[in-house]
């Protein structure tokens, strides 16, 4: 296994970290038989990837080990955002493996964080859909389900590509990452409606970069994140009704 440094992690403050063993508290309350548990979001920049890392962190501190699979085979963005480095040369990825051109062992990365695992995105693919379907991720969902205790797959968001209704009927759980006010009421139901199709059960919402009122006992949960990665992707199509109907929280 190919020992990997992340070299960018953040350093959390109480408020963050409590919040985080909160959503680890939360989630271990679903269930014994909730292990494979993919992350989603509507739209691109909401936070999920630093939900999807911090929280890794936080279960690796309890005692668990953790798997983290970035599955965003698309525009990943953990690699270069933690400076993850190997002094055994460049890292393989998920498309590596997919695509039969790694095997197993060369894709999985110890990571400097105590019992956390990663496997990156690897190199960028012109067909996700068609790799993320295919009999090699069953194999490497399998393996995860049989060597750690919690699985965490970051998929893309649903509201731009298809990729996570692929992914979610081979996992336990759904969680969905919503950035306060930025999509509409109805495009997250929209969402969660993507969701309850593949049949994958929806653990819950993490509400993300909640802005509190300076002088409060908390600071901002999350700050913004790199922008702009996500620029190939479409942007999901608001009629006159969306607009309407305000953002998370203020609609009907």
């Amino acid at each position: 296994m190919m020992r990997v440094e992340l070299e960018k992690l953040e350093k959390l403050g109480y408020g963050k970290k409590e919040a985080f063993n909160s959503l680890r508290t939360n989630l271990s309350f679903c269930g014994a038989g909730i292990k494979v548990i993919t992350f989603t979001s509507c739209t691109p920049d909401e936070g999920k990837s630093s939900v999807v890392i911090e929280l890794g962190r936080s279960i690796a501190e309890d005692g668990k080990k953790v798997l983290i699979l970035d599955a965003d085979l698309r525009k990943s963005v953990l690699v270069g955002r933690h400076h993850a480095k190997s002094k055994k040369g460049s890292i393989k990825g998920l498309s590596h493996f997919l695509s039969g051109q790694a095997a197993l062992e060369d894709v999985l990365c110890e990571t400097n964080v105590n019992n956390l695992d990663m496997v990156f995105a690897g190199r960028t693919t012109p067909s996700p859909t068609e790799l993320l379907g295919n009999q090699y991720f069953d194999d490497i969902i399998a393996y995860a389900r049989e060597n750690y205790d919690v699985v965490l797959i970051d998929s893309p968001p649903l509201g731009s590509v298809i990729d996570t209704a692929i992914i979610a009927p081979k996992c336990d759980g759904a969680v969905l990452v919503v950035e306060a006010n930025k999509c509409s009421y109805r495009f997250v139901l929209d969402i969660k409606k993507q969701l309850e199709v593949t049949d994958c059960k929806i653990l819950g919402v993490v509400l993300n970069k909640v802005k509190i009122e300076k002088g409060g006992y908390y600071n901002r949960y999350y700050k913004g994140y790199y922008k702009g990665y996500y620029s190939g992707y479409y942007k999901p199509y608001y009629g006159e009704e969306e607009k309407d109907s305000g953002s998370l929280g203020k609609g009907n």
